[in-house]
């Protein structure tokens, strides 16, 4: 299992219409190579809602947004109820039993964000890796910051500098 998300320098997530660029070729690359190689995706609530409204519409030369939208997606979401629409399954019951069972059944599932989803998934010991894309801005007064509700340990596997000034640091979970 493998989390990503973007942020600023200074952790922010929101606001992204100032510092993440979308065209920014090192990105797509980093991000293809790891869309490209997931079997299934994981999301919160508000990522599905999110991406549910825009990746539908999305063409693209390399394949990227077809191949996104075929992907199986779990939704984990105590307020939504199923059946979901865009390849999207509500997960029921015990998340980290039903994740669980996703790990079996799929070799790579990648989940985008570090929310409550993603930090459930780090406590009961089901994340991988984590990729972490750190944009060259500082955002400063914003709401949406990295949070986590206790420390979490982490060890760096790989980082990769970008001419754009984007640092995308690999980690994995210390106890792991």
């Amino acid at each position: 299992m493998t989390i990503s998300f973007e942020m600023t320098l200074d952790g922010v997530f929101d606001q992204m219409e100032h510092w993440f660029n979308v065209e920014d070729p090192e990105l797509v690359r980093h991000s293809d190579e790891l869309v490209f190689g997931a079997d299934a995706v994981l999301l919160g609530r508000e990522s599905y809602e999110f991406f549910r409204e825009y990746w539908p519409a999305q063409t693209d030369d390399r394949g990227f947004a077809a191949h996104y939208n075929a992907l199986p997606k779990y939704v984990a979401s105590t307020t939504l109820s199923g059946p979901l629409d865009w390849n999207a399954t509500l997960i029921e019951g015990d998340l980290a039993e039903a994740v669980r069972r996703l790990r079996d059944q799929y070799e790579s599932i990648i989940s985008h964000g570090y929310g409550g989803l993603a930090a459930t998934l780090v406590d009961a010991g089901l994340v991988d890796e984590i990729h972490a894309g750190i944009h060259p801005f500082l955002v400063g007064n914003a709401e949406n910051r990295l949070r986590t509700p206790h420390p979490v340990g982490l060890r760096l596997l790989a980082v990769r500098t970008y001419e754009s000034g984007i640092i995308a640091a690999k980690y994995a979970p210390a106890s792991t």
